[in-house]
């Protein structure tokens, strides 16, 4: 059964674009091997953060919206623990009501016909 994730991940604020983009796709491609679909990305840029973490004042958020089983979450976030690129991430799981779903299958219907 697939549930509606989003994970948020800081990288550290040294690295240059390409490498931030090379970050990107390695935890998308991470996601897609283990099944998660509709993934939708959101590079939130440099921020500043409200402590410092491992002596960075500042980081580049990315947040990842997607759909996919739960067991595809581990695998990812034990890359993000062992990079040296990412200070930070969270995961949560997405709580959408089922009128909420059936609404939007009904907006759909309503505007093809």
């Amino acid at each position: 059964m697939s549930t509606v994730y989003e994970t948020i991940y800081i990288l550290r604020p040294d690295l240059g674009e390409e490498q931030v983009e090379q970050a990107i796709a390695k935890y998308q491609g991470l996601l897609t091997e283990q099944g998660a679909e509709n993934i939708e990305i959101q590079n939130r840029g440099k921020r500043r953060l409200a402590y410092e973490i491992k002596k960075h004042r500042d980081g580049i958020y990315v947040q990842m919206n997607y759909t996919g089983p739960g067991t595809a979450i581990a695998p990812m976030e034990r890359a993000m623990r062992l990079s040296e690129e990412v200070i930070r991430y969270l995961t949560i799981k997405q709580d959408i009501p089922e009128a909420t779903v059936e609404e939007e299958a009904e907006e759909t219907v309503a505007v093809s016909a």
